[in-house]
């Protein structure tokens, strides 16, 4: 089944229609109406991505901040009471949006509360992310909390390196996310087909993920799970922070919550001591490591050897290491959180600045 053939001109002049970008009709469960049959599946050929994807070409999405926190189930706890911390800046509400204003295509990624699928809006064909998540599921495992916290927080950060959620709504059965589409999927996907990165891509993402993280603090927002897992690649590879399920807006940037990847747990965290934004420069040198390196530098046999080597910093830079990076990373994963290079000084590290080539990215297409 095809696509109307709409025409996008391009920057070269050249054009895309929709039949290069729809591909063929799949046999599956309809997300409308649950029930069986064909229908129509996004699929990215091979028209550039830059020709789709934009802003001055595709048309914007309906005119749909983030709804207020109250359109989600009446009976969820509230995670900003829970936390003890004021709310974001609120959106005026507006009208909800259903699964009929989307066509639904691929699905794009899998998970325990439910899945994420190409879509694109009916009315403006913009294309996004949805997330769809079973609200039993949420219940069952008392995640209602947790996802609250996800919406209050991402809908609210607009940054080129952070994803955007650009609005939720709910039926009765499921709680649907909005998020930007990132054309070049996870950076975990990637590591596991090359292992490792050279030394310029790593750089890169190290300053992407500063700048990121430097907004994110100065908002009061802690990420709290940095992971290959959770950043998505963007366009032009540029990383995008995907998941805040983890993370936490606190005025005070202060916390005592055990939560986030094991072997990317800061000492802090382990011993259960109060924790600042400091955790998230304990990720990225994590990161940096596994990026150069393919694995986490405290990964172990077991969970005590892990919770050991965090705790006493055991780092063993292999040869391959270039010292540039040894030396950040060395700044990075300090025991004591006052200790670690700040994020200003990461993007003035010399490393960083001899082989980042980090470009500019176009700001995503505005909801609002």
């Amino acid at each position: 089944m095809w696509g109307q053939r709409h025409q996008l001109r391009g920057p070269s002049g050249t054009y895309v229609r929709d039949d290069e970008v729809l591909g063929v009709a799949e046999t599956g469960q309809d997300l409308q109406t649950g029930r069986s049959g064909a229908r129509a599946v996004l699929e990215f050929s091979n028209c550039t991505s830059s020709r789709l994807f934009s802003s001055q070409h595709v048309p914007p999405p309906p005119k749909a901040p983030p709804l207020p926190v109250s359109a989600l189930p009446s009976h969820w706890p509230s995670v900003l009471a829970a936390d003890e911390a004021p709310p974001l800046p609120s959106a005026p509400p507006v009208r909800s949006l259903t699964i009929d204003d989307f066509d639904i295509g691929r699905p794009l990624g899998k998970g325990k509360f439910g899945n994420v699928y190409l879509a694109r809006l009916r009315d403006s064909h913009f294309i996004v992310a949805l997330k769809v998540l079973f609200k039993s599921q949420l219940e069952k495992e008392g995640m209602e909390h947790q996802l609250r916290r996800e919406i209050e927080i991402q809908a609210h950060l607009q940054h080129p390196n952070i994803l955007r959620l650009y609005n939720y709504f709910h039926d009765e059965r499921r709680v649907y996310l909005i998020l930007e589409y990132a054309p070049r999927g996870e950076l975990y996907k990637e590591l596991q087909k090359s292992h490792t990165i050279d030394e310029q891509r790593a750089a890169t993402i190290m300053e992407e993920l500063a700048r990121a993280l430097a907004y994110c603090h100065e908002n009061k927002v802690i990420h709290r799970d940095i992971k290959p897992e959770n950043l998505l690649l963007g366009l032009r590879g540029e990383v995008k922070i995907a998941d805040f399920g983890w993370s936490v807006h606190t005025p005070s940037l202060r916390r005592k919550t055990m939560c986030g990847t094991l072997d990317y747990l800061p000492p802090e965290m382990i011993e259960q001591r109060t924790y600042s934004e400091m955790v998230d420069l304990w990720c990225i040198g994590v990161l940096c490591y596994e990026l150069l390196v393919g694995n986490p530098p405290f990964e172990s046999t077991s969970y005590s050897e892990t919770y050991r080597r965090i705790l006493k910093v055991d780092v063993k830079f292999p040869p391959s290491i270039p010292l540039g990076a040894q030396d950040l990373i060395s700044k990075l994963l300090r025991y004591q959180p006052s200790e670690r290079l700040p994020l200003a000084q990461v993007l003035q590290h010399p490393w960083v600045q001899a082989h980042s080539r980090r470009v500019e990215p176009p700001p995503a297409p505005s909801a609002s």
